[in-house]
């Protein structure tokens, strides 16, 4: 899974990339949505790869066989969540009509002066999570990620918001997990995409809509080893101008004897896994892994 998803160079020209930004920015969000249309109908034409890998996961979510409207609604729900990033980034989420479910767990855990991780994945919008920060109070925040797959939109997104550009901990940095460490001693909070593996990550096997896939653990080993609980944070986009924000608490403490613990953590990664299948059957569009997750073909 790894490899497939690092194999998958970022697309796009940067000048469009400008452009579209300029015109969302300047002329609003309904005429950037109008470039979607051909954008999206672009990328399902010519990403053999990616249509593929869209077609097997949706005849899972969906249960029944995907037509080409099912994986043209896929392309554009991530096409409109990459556009809704500019408005987030900017400061406008007052824009969005945004509902959220289940705040009060982590709200208490941050009232009791202890740091979390808030444990995400390539579902729906991340940036709408962190766009809700400022109802956490004043907490650091920082975000540890893979950046090396999306230089190009990364770019574009630091110039319009350098202050995010400074909370993004580079997975696989010397220093990532100490500052990462730091966050959570100092009562914050980490962010962190837990659906994907890179080339020499321990991972776990779950069982995701019926078939086996490999997760990486270090997440949830990393919450283990800080001590910290664990929060699944997912932002759901509905249609429109809508978000969906669910917060669930999934581990108060994965502390256990060192014999014990990866047994405790693989259960952990299961519910994790399984709330993840919860919500891809709500909004099947929202899963924006685009190749072969199950290793199928």
């Amino acid at each position: 899974m790894s490899q497939s998803w690092l194999s998958q160079k970022e697309r796009g020209s940067p000048f469009l990339m400008h452009l579209i930004t300029w015109i969302t920015l300047r002329l609003g969000r309904p005429a950037g949505r109008v470039l979607l249309v051909p954008i999206s109908l672009y990328f399902l034409l010519f990403s053999h790869r990616a249509r593929n890998a869209s077609r097997l996961y949706l005849r899972r979510a969906l249960a029944r066989t995907p037509h080409w409207l099912d994986l043209y609604r896929h392309y554009f729900c991530f096409s409109a969540t990459i556009l809704d990033r500019l408005y987030f980034l900017s400061g406008r989420q007052d824009y969005f009509e945004i509902e959220v479910h289940g705040l009060e767990p982590i709200q208490q855990t941050l009232r009791q002066g202890r740091g979390c991780v808030l444990l995400g994945a390539h579902l729906g919008s991340f940036e709408v999570l962190r766009s809700l920060a400022v109802q956490f109070g004043e907490v650091p925040f920082a975000i540890l990620m893979h950046i090396d797959n999306a230089q190009k939109m990364n770019a574009i997104m630091n110039t319009l918001n350098p202050a995010l550009a400074d909370s993004i901990i580079s997975m696989g940095s010397p220093d990532g997990l100490l500052r990462a460490k730091e966050v959570i001693d100092a009562g914050g909070i980490v962010g962190i995409l837990g659906d994907r593996t890179r080339p020499g990550d321990k991972t776990l096997p779950c069982d995701f809509f019926g078939a086996e896939a490999h997760l990486p653990d270090g997440p949830l080993s990393f919450a283990s080893i800080m001590h910290a609980p664990v929060v699944l944070g997912i932002g759901l986009y509905r249609g429109g101008r809508r978000y969906e924000v669910h917060f669930e608490l999934l581990a108060e403490s994965l502390d256990a004897p060192r014999v014990e613990r990866r047994e405790i953590i693989q259960a952990h990664l299961q519910h994790y896994v399984s709330r993840l299948e919860h919500y891809c059957r709500i909004a099947p569009y929202n899963w924006f892994n685009f190749y072969d997750y199950w290793q199928s073909t």
